[in-house]
């Protein structure tokens, strides 16, 4: 569901601070902000970016969050990106692609701001500063991946598994239950790029060396340092 100028996601009130649009529009230049900007609510599991859909918009998460996904070698679902409060979502069709390379799909009920292609562009062409951090998010986004890329490289299942889980604690935290960004199994195999039996295994190993605790769906941190340490070799 779409709605334009809902006060829901309200940019006056909104708390996320690292929100590109929040952070290079004043009090006088939220009005046009706000005109043209649509609410979009998903439902846990709703996709709101196709792949190989043409190019549209660009999505800022204003609450819930979303997981980015690409399809792989046989048609698997690979996921290489996860999105939270203030977080960009479709900034991959803004090349000289025309359509996504990517799909989004909601993984709680989830609240987006999204602009058209059209008025994001003009944006970009006229506002320096928000182009200028634009450059700034493509660019760290590369680095991190890059430096994905050479770990994953090197690492066996358990290490990936490992560096996939301090990724998200390191990101969200965690609470009494567990890391505040509950994926399934097969979610989170997709992220470490690893097969769910083989998750299985490795996050019965490290439960059982006392660094996590598994209950149903939830993975809590214990011993965050010796997660760190196991590879610690690998922090390029």
């Amino acid at each position: 569901m779409s709605n334009k100028n809902n006060t829901k996601g309200d940019c006056f009130s909104c708390q996320n601070l690292s929100c590109l649009m929040k952070k290079n529009y004043d009090a006088d230049s939220y009005a046009d902000v706000v005109a043209n900007r649509y609410i979009i609510d998903c439902k846990k599991s709703q996709s709101f970016i196709m792949e190989g859909a043409p190019v549209q918009g660009i999505f800022f998460v204003y609450s819930g969050k979303a997981k980015v996904t690409r399809t792989g070698a046989n048609g698997k679902e690979q996921v290489i990106r996860l999105a939270a409060d203030g977080d960009i979502v479709g900034h991959r069709g803004y090349n000289r692609a025309t359509v996504y390379p990517i799909a989004a799909t909601a993984l709680e009920n989830t609240t987006l701001c999204y602009f058209h292609h059209k008025y994001f562009t003009n944006e970009m062409q006229t506002h320096n500063t928000l182009t200028y951090d634009l450059m700034l998010f493509y660019a760290d986004e590369l680095d991190k991946s890059e430096a994905r890329a050479k770990r994953y490289a090197q690492m066996n299942v358990k290490d990936k598994v490992i560096d996939t889980l301090l990724t998200i604690y390191d990101r969200f935290g965690q609470d009494e239950k567990g890391l505040r960004f509950v994926l399934s199994r097969t979610e989170l195999a997709n992220v470490a790029g690893t097969k769910s039996e083989q998750l299985i295994r490795s996050l019965t190993a490290l439960k059982n060396k006392g660094w996590i605790n598994c209950e149903g769906k939830y993975i809590f941190i214990v011993d965050a340092a010796a997660l760190r340490k196991e590879i610690e070799k690998f922090n390029f």
